[in-house]
């Protein structure tokens, strides 16, 4: 039964290739309530200091299919138009799995009383590791150097930097991941100058976001927003979203994943010092026939004001 399982998991990373090369770096459906891990900019933009964790289950169902665990916290300087922030996540999905960690620092500008524009650059580093004791493809003939049986793991730097326009009503900003496209090398000295087997690079994702703040009465805002995702030709992703929020305090949204799901969200804002949200993903793609959906949780903490 196990090697059912694992035959089904790797010909549907195979049919959905073109995905997993597009995407390396975690997504969350709720990246509106922590843009921080989509644009280092962010880092200072506000005027208080939070702490957001979110948890992903992505497609139930599938057997080792990605889970992304991540916390971040950020904030300005006290006196100084500063910010900084940092990260770590691990993102797993069956025999692979990625940890990483990040230091962020930003410098935040005036252009008019009602707009402000910051830069941010991230640096740090990430931990890639194969376990070859959880791959299990059947009977083999002969020896396939492409297939550990142990765990082999490889530490290597790595940077995003980002550009942040904002006002009280609305945001636009683009980042970029990844930005070194280091090399890594699983099988060491099985490797020769003469073959790429075992070598992987890091991909520079783009990322372009923005939305807007649309006061509907003294209860209700609307607060629609947008992200497009590129990793190379041909490789673009949009998320659209739409989440009205009840008297500061309770929000619910919809959003639209270009050729992967349709979610929806709901949260909760406790005396504007707690958050607390959940979506739920329904998978539209062909996927759907093997997936039961993508469930992610944030919570959140926000201190006090501190300029």
């Amino acid at each position: 039964m196990k090697k059912i399982r694992t035959l089904i998991f790797v010909v549907l990373c195979l049919a959905f290739v073109d995905q997993a090369k597009g995407q390396q770096v975690p997504f969350y459906t709720q990246y509106m309530f922590n843009d921080y891990l989509v644009n280092p900019a962010v880092a200072g933009s506000n005027n208080y200091f939070q702490i957001r964790a979110n948890s992903r289950i992505q497609w139930i169902g599938i057997s080792e299919a990605p889970r992304t665990m991540s916390v971040s916290g950020y904030g300005p300087f006290k006196d100084k138009p500063m910010g900084y922030g940092g990260y770590i996540y691990n993102d797993v999905t069956g025999p692979e799995s990625r940890l990483s960690l990040g230091g962020t620092y930003a410098y935040n500008l005036m252009i008019t009383d009602m707009m402000r524009i910051s830069g941010g650059i991230t640096v740090g580093l990430m931990q890639y590791k194969l376990d070859g004791t959880k791959i299990n493809i059947g009977d083999q003939v002969g020896y396939d150097p492409a297939f550990s049986e142990g765990v082999e793991s490889k530490i290597i730097p790595d940077a995003s930097a980002g550009i942040y326009l904002y006002s009280t009503y609305y945001y636009v900003g683009i980042s970029a991941h990844q930005l070194l496209g280091n090399k890594f090398n699983l099988h060491g000295e099985l490797d020769s100058v003469d073959t790429d087997m075992g070598i992987n690079r890091l991909k520079q994702h783009l990322y372009l976001a923005g939305g807007y703040h649309v006061i509907l009465n003294r209860d209700f805002v609307l607060q629609p927003s947008a992200l497009i995702k590129y990793s190379g030709p041909g490789q673009i992703q949009a998320e659209i979203n739409v989440t009205t929020t009840y008297q500061r305090m309770v929000w619910g949204g919809i959003t639209y994943r270009t050729g992967d799901a349709v979610a929806v969200l709901l949260g909760y804002n406790y005396e504007n010092k707690m958050y607390f949200g959940l979506s739920y993903d329904i998978t539209v793609s062909d996927l759907r026939r093997y997936s039961n959906g993508t469930i992610e949780v944030m919570i959140g903490y926000r201190f006090n004001d501190i300029k």
